[in-house]
């Protein structure tokens, strides 16, 4: 009798957010004349704009007439966005990245998730704590974590980096050496970020001991101190041992329409084998290419109106940040990130858990949030806010909390 893949019997619960939704489903039906403000999954909330619609509507038009109508995309993107993207994110950041070592998704979550499937079934890997879940999970689901132990919350395989306020959020060097290192900068779930001198010494420490950096740069839109990289090959060595992941989700606006790339260099080498070759065999053979339509629109990301509407767009989720990170501040919480990134962390008021001041919020202010323990053993006691909210509710929300 064929069998299940038993490894996904191991996931602990459902996933955090699905938790999170089923929590407030429930309290809405209980308290249907309660405003339930959403400060917790980091979807955005403003329209796509101008220029990103009339991208969209020119490409419509060219898929209703024979001349210009375009089917199956190439496997790995369209030239025209992967040189373009190549020259703006890269090379104008002096960064040698080439068009060929682009490759074009529908999202930097399933590449994150699917990058695993092209290393060995051994791999060690390592992860920041507390740690976005999709990094784990898919770990989890190829059987490559150990067993799960529910009193720690960690993986018996699985190598944790603490990131707490008592080392300012920046991942040590472990002691035990992983085969694959999660780094994701500006981080999510504590909004801080990596300067170029702390990232050089995981580029280095990756190259000295063989390991591969999987670097998700999904929020690098938002960063706004001139120390912080947009990307890890600003850092010198970093072709040889890391492959990037970047969104369209987080800074144009794509979350429902889906689009994201992996840079994976050819100089990352494996064994001798380049990993570049194994993504291009493995993404050809399981993707059918992102349609033309919202490759095109993409295009409007990098023309001169569409990074000025952006600009700005960015600039209204930064200022929803500083209304949290201020009035939070102002009610006496301890709060960090919402400088770099659109997510700030706080710290859970004395003998309450993440959970039970996720309870507390909902209950009390109709505000909801994100316990940091499902980002991990280390996120228990800190709980998460996003700044993708409309901006009136962000203020009532945040005075909803400083009046408790």
């Amino acid at each position: 009798m064929v069998k299940l893949n038993e490894n996904y019997l191991k996931l602990p619960g459902s996933y955090l957010f699905s938790t999170i939704g089923k929590k407030v489903a429930a309290y809405s039906a209980e308290y249907p004349d309660e405003k339930v403000i959403r400060l917790g999954i980091g979807d955005v909330t403003q329209p796509l704009v101008p220029a990103i619609i009339q991208a969209l509507h020119e490409a419509v038009e060219e898929m209703g007439h024979a001349e210009t109508f375009h089917g199956y995309a190439p496997d790995l993107g369209y030239a025209f966005l992967r040189e373009t993207i190549a020259e703006k994110d890269y090379q104008a950041r002096g960064c040698e990245i080439g068009a060929d070592e682009i490759f074009i998704s529908d999202g930097a979550k399933s590449d994150c998730g699917n990058i695993q499937e092209i290393f060995s079934a051994d791999a060690r890997i390592a992860v920041c704590d507390p740690v976005y879940p999709v990094y784990v999970d898919s770990n989890v689901m190829a059987g490559r974590t150990g067993e799960y132990d529910e009193k720690t919350g960690t993986w018996s395989n699985v190598i944790y980096m603490p990131c707490t306020a008592e080392n300012g959020f920046v991942p040590q060097l472990p002691e035990e050496t992983p085969d694959l290192i999660y780094l994701c900068v500006p981080n999510n779930p504590t909004g801080t970020a990596l300067t170029r001198e702390q990232l050089a010494v995981w580029v280095d420490y990756a190259n000295s001991v063989g390991a591969v950096i999987l670097y998700d740069a999904a929020y690098e839109a938002y960063i706004a101190q001139d120390d912080v990289p947009h990307s890890i090959y600003e850092i010198p060595g970093a072709r040889t041992c890391a492959i990037e992941f970047r969104s369209f989700s987080k800074n144009a606006g794509f979350t429902g329409v889906r689009l994201g790339f992996t840079v994976v260099p050819k100089d990352l080498k494996c064994g001798g084998v380049m990993a570049h070759g194994l993504w291009a065999r493995r993404h050809g053979t399981k993707f059918n290419g992102a349609p033309y339509i919202v490759q095109k629109a993409a295009m409007a990301v990098y023309s001169e109106e569409g990074k000025a509407q952006l600009k700005d767009q960015v600039a209204y989720y930064m200022r929803n940040a500083k209304v949290i990170f201020d009035g939070l501040k102002e009610a006496g919480y301890e709060v960090y990130g919402g400088i770099n990134a659109p997510y700030i962390w706080l710290k859970v008021p004395e003998g309450m858990t993440s959970w039970d001041f996720f309870d507390y919020l909902l209950e009390k202010a109709h505000v909801v949030g994100t316990p940091g323990s499902g980002f991990g053993p280390s996120g228990e006691g800190y709980f998460r806010l996003t700044a993708f909210g409309n901006y009136e509710n962000t203020v009532e929300a945040i005075d909803r909390i400083k009046n408790l």
